[in-house]
């Protein structure tokens, strides 16, 4: 994806803005518009990275990601095609010991909505599927990524 538009327009729309204003006007936009095309095209990264984040939570274990090549940002989706899912290990129930904790947990409407069918589909509710869900993933052994490789990871070279 070629930023290069995006920063012209927002570069044109700086310099339109200042034609109201005498000649040293006009020279500090285009001073400035010059000055801003990093801080823009770090910004559009960011807010594509968000976005793809967005995208991958929605999806049902796809991983949608931004990667940079050269200057230019490349949306990447990687399918993950899951084997038969393995069933559900019982849930430990607390000792006596033990207590609950209370969380307040977003999700996108999407996401609740599957996950209150997978709960429905196994017959218990969405309170106990999370836990079993969150159980599982704490108790699976780590593949074989790297830590702090996700959706908001950027690849590519940096060039001075």
């Amino acid at each position: 994806m070629d930023l290069t538009e995006y920063v012209d327009a927002l570069r044109g729309s700086l310099t339109t803005a200042a034609a109201a204003g005498g000649e040293e006007v006009r020279d500090t936009a285009r001073l400035l518009a010059d000055a801003l095309d990093p801080a823009v095209r770090l910004t559009v990264l960011d807010a594509l990275a968000t976005m793809a984040a967005e995208v991958t939570a929605a999806l049902d274990g796809d991983v949608v990601e931004i990667r940079v090549r050269g200057r230019d940002p490349e949306v990447v989706v990687t399918r993950v095609h899951a084997a038969e899912p393995a069933p559900a290990a019982p849930i430990e129930e607390p000792g006596d010991d033990g207590g609950t904790a209370r969380i307040s947990l977003r999700l996108p409407e999407a996401l609740k909505s599957r996950a209150e069918a997978a709960a429905s589909a196994q017959g218990g509710s969405l309170n106990a599927w999370l836990v079993r869900a969150v159980a599982d993933a704490v108790n699976r052994p780590p593949s074989g990524t790297s830590p702090g490789r996700g959706p908001r990871r950027y690849t590519g070279f940096a060039r001075s």
